[in-house]
């Protein structure tokens, strides 16, 4: 299923979720322009690794190669990188649809606490079942997993427009958000539970279903503790 569009408007211009987009595509962009050599070096110093996650925890003062920040700060750097065009778009997307509303119901400065924290958590989530894997986890999934976690706790009757498949044609319907996303979340946990007899519970399919379903956990608890729910949250915009 993709989706297009819902039909929830927002009374804020959503600055954060514009620039994270932004963000993401400019660093897609300085990645397609690195050569292979280049881009797997890149690729191996700024994603999550879980296997020198879990050696930077275990002598608690390693670095990331060439650079003098932390082993754990991939776990923000990660969230900007993306494996291919498809990969990128795909988060964008659901970017662009899900993060407006979270964001004018947060306000700009707590939405991107809020977004942040999901993402690096669900890194962590992926990290806690494959934490001996030398595969790099990257994508904004994870935090974009949190947004969607939000949005079908305060948004739930929400419709999104969704092309779904019949066969071979693609029909657009306007399915109810806790429908779409209850089902993307399923989907998910199925997935991550199935990855679980795979040694490093990341390399079925390339894909990390725990950051995804993670990621949504989070974003169920985080968006609530952070004012989801709360009428006053545009002061602290």
């Amino acid at each position: 299923m993709v989706p297009l569009n819902d039909d929830n408007p927002t009374q804020i211009t959503p600055y954060v979720t514009y620039g994270l987009i932004i963000a993401n595509v400019l660093v897609f962009i300085y990645e397609i322009s690195l050569s292979q050599p280049e881009l797997e070096r890149f690729l191996q110093t700024w994603a999550m690794v879980p296997q020198q996650l879990t050696e930077s925890f275990g002598d608690g003062s390693a670095a990331i190669a060439g650079s003098p920040f932390p082993e754990w700060v991939t776990l923000f750097s990660s969230q900007f990188l993306h494996g291919g065009f498809l990969h990128l778009a795909g988060n964008m997307l659901y970017l662009w649809i899900f993060g407006n509303n979270i964001e004018d119901k947060l306000g700009h400065s707590k939405f991107l606490l809020f977004y942040l924290a999901c993402g690096a958590l669900a890194a962590l989530a992926q990290w806690f079942v494959a934490s001996g894997s030398a595969i790099p986890s990257l994508g904004a999934s994870g935090a974009i997993a949190g947004i969607m976690g939000a949005y079908i706790l305060r948004f739930p009757k929400a419709r999104i427009l969704t092309l779904v498949p019949l066969g071979i044609i693609l029909i657009p319907f306007r399915i109810p958000a806790v429908l779409f996303l209850g089902f993307w979340f399923v989907m998910q946990a199925f997935s991550g539970l199935a990855s679980l007899n795979v040694t490093t519970a990341v390399e079925t399919g390339g894909i990390a279903y725990w950051a995804h379903a993670g990621g949504f956990v989070f974003g169920l608890i985080l968006g609530p503790l952070l004012g989801l729910f709360s009428d006053g949250s545009r002061e602290f915009r």
